[in-house]
């Protein structure tokens, strides 16, 4: 059963996938205590749904998912998508 995570959450998470990244040692205990309350089993576990998630979005399986920006603007939501899809590779 996955875990629930929040906003602020995915936010801390996205954050500390940027922070520590695959060659950084222990990354996974790093990512968890950055994200808080969360287990290390957790947070890889997050990872790889988010992997797959990018799998099917990239194969067309399901549509590209429209981030909300703070700025109201739809313009910059394909900008968005487009760098979490780029980071989301170099990983």
């Amino acid at each position: 059963m996955a875990s629930t995570w929040t906003a602020k959450q995915n936010k801390l998470f996205e954050k500390a996938l940027a922070s520590y990244d695959k060659d950084t040692p222990d990354r996974w205990h790093n990512v968890a205590k950055a994200v808080g309350g969360k287990t290390v089993e957790e947070v890889k576990r997050h990872y790889e749904i988010l992997v797959e998630d990018v799998k099917r979005i990239e194969s067309g399986q399901v549509p590209f998912p429209n981030y909300r920006t703070t700025g109201g603007s739809s313009k910059g939501n394909n900008s968005s998508n487009e760098e979490r899809m780029k980071y989301l590779k170099l990983q």
